[in-house]
C-alpha cells in the first residue's frame, strides 16, 4: 500500500495541499533592487514563532526566485538570532540599534555585497598668515607621552564630508576656526583598525582664528609652530609616511604644488550635495 504524498505549491500568503487552500503567515518583507527581500522586525516576539514563520517564508521566497534575504533585528530581538543562524543566516554588520542577518538561497553565486570595508580619516595642515602651522600632542592613543607634535586629525563621521570633517576637527581639538582649501594626499592602508583598510586624507585649511583653546580630553597641549621646526623633529624625519606628508605641505607652502579642492555637485543618485575633489584650474 502507498503512502499518499502532498504536492506544495505556494501563493502569496496561502499554500495549496490536497485538501485546499490553508492560510499561513509570513515575515513582513519587502523586495530589494537587486532580486532579494528585506525583512524589517522591529518588534520582539517569540524565538519559535519566529523560527517558524521563516522556514514558511524561505521556502515560499526560493519558489518565488528571489536571491538574497537580509533580516534586520532591532537590538530588542537579539533572542532571534539562534533562530536565525540555524537557518544558515549570517552575520554582516552591527549598529548601535540593530543586527543585520544574510542568507543566499538562489543556487547562482552568492553576490551579496560585504560589509562596508574601509575607515576614513582626516589630517589637517592648517597655516597662519605668519607660516606656522597648527600642532598637538595627544593625551592618549600611540603618541601619548611620546613628545611628538602632530596635525591635528580625527575620524569622519557617518554622512559627513571629508572638507567638513577637517574643519570640524581643528575646531574641536584646538578651538581654531578655519576653512577648507585643498585636499593634499590621501594613504590606504589595510588592516588597521578591526581588521578594515583605512583611507587617511592629509587636508590643507586656512586658519580664520589664532587664539588656542585646546580639548582638555584628547589634547595635552596645541601650538603655532614654524613649519620647519615641525619638519625636522626625529619622529617625522625618521617615519616615511609623515616625512612624505611634510614634504609636500612644504611644497604647497612655498606654492610649488597643487591639491585638489571641493566642488560642490550632485550625483545620478541623489539630490544632496556631494563634493568633487579636482584640481582648481581644471
Amino acid at each position: 500500500m502507498s503512502t499518499p504524498t502532498s504536492s506544495l505549491s505556494w501563493d502569496g500568503k496561502q499554500m495549496e495541499t490536497e485538501s485546499g487552500f490553508e492560510k499561513i503567515q509570513l515575515l513582513d518583507s519587502s523586495e530589494d533592487a537587486y532580486g532579494g527581500v528585506m525583512v524589517d522586525l522591529k518588534e520582539s516576539m517569540d524565538s519559535k514563532a519566529f523560527a517558524s514563520l521563516l522556514r514558511a517564508s524561505i521556502a515560499l521566497w526560493i519558489q518565488q526566485g528571489k536571491k538574497g534575504i537580509w533580516i534586520k533585528l532591532a537590538i530588542e530581538s537579539v533572542n532571534l538570532v539562534e533562530a536565525a543562524v540555524k537557518q544558515g543566516f549570517r552575520y554582516h554588520h552591527a549598529e548601535p540599534s540593530y543586527l543585520m542577518l544574510v542568507k543566499w538561497i538562489a543556487e547562482t553565486a552568492d553576490t551579496l555585497p560585504a560589509n562596508a570595508s574601509h575607515r576614513v580619516g582626516i589630517g589637517a595642515f592648517v597655516m597662519n598668515d605668519m607660516g606656522e602651522v597648527l600642532v598637538v600632542q595627544e593625551n592618549g592613543g600611540k603618541f601619548k607621552g611620546t613628545g611628538v607634535w602632530k596635525f591635528p586629525t580625527g575620524v569622519v563621521d557617518e554622512g559627513e564630508d571629508i572638507s567638513i570633517a577637517a574643519i570640524r576637527e581643528v575646531k574641536e581639538e584646538a578651538g581654531v576656526e578655519t576653512e577648507f582649501v585643498e585636499v593634499l594626499a590621501f594613504r590606504q592602508s589595510h588592516k588597521s583598525f578591526f581588521g578594515k583598510s583605512d583611507l587617511f586624507f592629509v587636508c590643507m585649511l586656512r586658519a580664520l582664528s589664532f587664539d588656542i583653546q585646546k580639548q582638555d580630553s584628547e589634547i595635552a597641549e596645541a601650538k603655532w609652530m614654524p613649519f620647519d621646526e615641525y619638519a625636522a623633529q626625529p619622529f617625522v624625519q625618521k617615519k616615511e609616511i609623515f616625512k612624505s606628508i611634510a614634504d609636500i605641505c612644504l611644497e604647497k607652502k612655498n606654492n610649488n604644488y597643487s591639491g585638489f579642492s571641493a566642488v560642490p555637485t550632485t550625483t545620478g543618485f541623489s539630490s544632496k550635495r556631494s563634493f568633487l575633489y579636482i584640481h582648481k584650474d581644471l
